[in-house]
């Protein structure tokens, strides 16, 4: 949050750490498990500029719901994030015979 929001931000946290126990779930042990399914195992980076391009949002959700889901899509090994993540291994071990190459 930017300007300082700090309570709301931490009511928003505290509000996505409650979802868990809404449904029967360790909210620690169901945190730690989805971020181990959803950390990075190695870095990419990018040699050339790339175009940039933006998207709408079309619609709106609460931040503590959509947290949530986040969180829980990342425990089950679904998602976005763990997409991103499969994506970024599946490029890296293409792109394994150029890892000798030093560009900076």
């Amino acid at each position: 949050m930017k300007k300082g929001k700090r309570t709301r931000v931490r009511a928003i946290v505290y509000q996505t750490l409650n979802f868990p126990t809404q449904t029967k779930c360790d909210g620690i042990k169901l945190m730690v498990e989805a971020v181990e399914n959803i950390k990075p195992i190695c870095k990419v980076e990018k040699v050339g500029v790339a175009a940039t391009f933006k998207r709408c949002i079309s619609y709106w959700i609460s931040l503590e719901k959509c947290s949530f889901a986040e969180i829980l899509d990342a425990y089950r090994k679904r998602g976005n994030a763990h997409k991103k993540m499969e994506n970024l291994y599946r490029l890296a071990s293409t792109n394994r015979s150029f890892a000798h190459f030093r560009w900076w």
